[in-house]
């Protein structure tokens, strides 16, 4: 008989649902993310709709192909990773890397490893949310795209090991900015009675 296959990101927390859940279930860990963007260059094809060009990572490769096994002998696959943009992105990265023809997927969140918090979420699965997914995409793209080009940039022009970010660069400038007010103060006297 198979088994429902339940893919958590953390091995502690996979150990955990075992038990609430019992032996029509099986459990593996994630351990985070198995797919982002490449170190070697840029990963994100800016011709085509600034469309991401995953991979596997060679330190992922392994827990990969483990999910692909267990994935070919489950009866459906749970997605119950963390209940935000980042693990839907994950469960979205899990689904594509271990798809296989016919097998549901589907996604499962809980705010709290209780019986209860686990039970309430087997009864309401849903699919993944693209929204979300985008949402994180979008923000990871922003961050290769500033960060990859911007920091080669001020370690020729600047000092090496500096770094550019999305939100870091933004909050450099509202400090400089700042800065540039207090030093350009004229002090004026001024009186009320």
């Amino acid at each position: 008989m198979k088994r429902n296959l339940v893919i958590v990101e953390s091995p502690a927390k996979a150990r955990t649902l075992a038990k609430i859940l019992g032996k029509g279930y099986s459990l593996k860990a994630s351990l985070g993310h198995v797919r982002d963007l490449p170190k070697s260059r840029l990963g994100v094809d800016i011709e085509h709709g600034f469309k991401p060009k995953y991979v596997v990572s060679r330190e992922k490769s392994k827990t990969v192909r483990e999910l692909k096994q267990a994935v070919v002998g489950a009866a459906t696959v749970y997605l119950a990773t963390d209940p935000d943009r980042e693990g839907e992105a994950i469960a979205w990265h899990l689904a594509e890397v271990t798809k296989q023809d016919k097998m549901p997927y589907r996604r499962i969140i809980f705010h709290e490893i209780t019986r209860q918090a686990i039970e309430r979420a087997f009864k309401s699965p849903r699919s993944i949310d693209m929204q979300l997914v985008n949402a994180q995409q979008a923000r990871r793209i922003l961050d290769r795209l500033v960060g990859y080009k911007l920091s080669p940039l001020l370690w020729r022009k600047v000092k090496g090991g500096l770094s550019a970010g999305r939100v870091q660069s933004v909050a450099l400038r509202i400090i400089v900015d700042r800065e540039r007010e207090i030093e350009q103060f004229v002090p004026v006297e001024y009186w009320t009675i």
